[in-house]
């Protein structure tokens, strides 16, 4: 049987195992959310204001946070300072009903390839024990390995809703993406 790319080894190194857990996750996240149009992706279920569309902007947001804001200190920059992003934590799911799918797609790919970049360079700095910018209030700085664990965290819960929303769409269910999918650029 063939592993799909997005698969965690079954037995690795930490980092193996940990980047793993992340690529599955932000793999099965942009499975729920592919390839709709518009009106699929600001599907509201229930009393939710959540949409995939809103999903797929708060997520690319947290990856560029993460690893430029948090693990480097710098400031968030592009794409963020162009599309008007507001540190607000509603801002990315209010403004993505102003976005096409094919912008949330790219925002959300743009960011995920970023996020890759700036995790191998710090891993190959320092490895997982490298000290983030960001500080407690104490002064203690967390690991890149706690931020990695916290944006798994994120993406697990919002995976979460991508599913519930996702089969109000359409009935997409299932928990991976089939072997030798690829995401669609709308």
């Amino acid at each position: 049987m063939s592993e799909a790319s997005w698969e965690p080894p079954l037995a690795g190194s930490e980092v193996e195992q940990v980047l793993g857990a992340l690529e599955r996750l932000r793999m099965t996240f942009r499975y729920k959310v592919d390839g709709l149009d518009s009106a699929g992706l600001q599907v509201r279920i229930g009393a939710s204001s959540m949409t995939l569309g809103g999903l797929l902007k708060h997520l690319a947001a947290n990856e560029d946070y993460m690893f430029t804001v948090k693990l480097r200190g710098l400031p968030i920059g592009e794409p963020w300072t162009s599309n008007g992003w507001s540190d607000n934590n509603d801002w990315e799911f209010e403004s993505a009903a102003d976005d096409s799918p094919k912008e949330l797609y790219a925002l959300w790919d743009g960011a995920v390839a970023r996020s890759r970049e700036r995790v191998a360079a710090a891993l190959a700095e320092g490895g997982m024990d490298l000290p983030a910018h960001i500080s407690w209030p104490d002064g203690r700085h967390p690991s890149l390995r706690r931020l990695l664990c916290d944006l798994i965290e994120e993406y697990g819960r919002h995976t979460g809703h991508a599913d519930l929303i996702r089969e109000a769409v359409d009935g997409r269910v299932g928990e991976d993406p089939p072997v030798g999918w690829v995401p669609s650029a709308e």
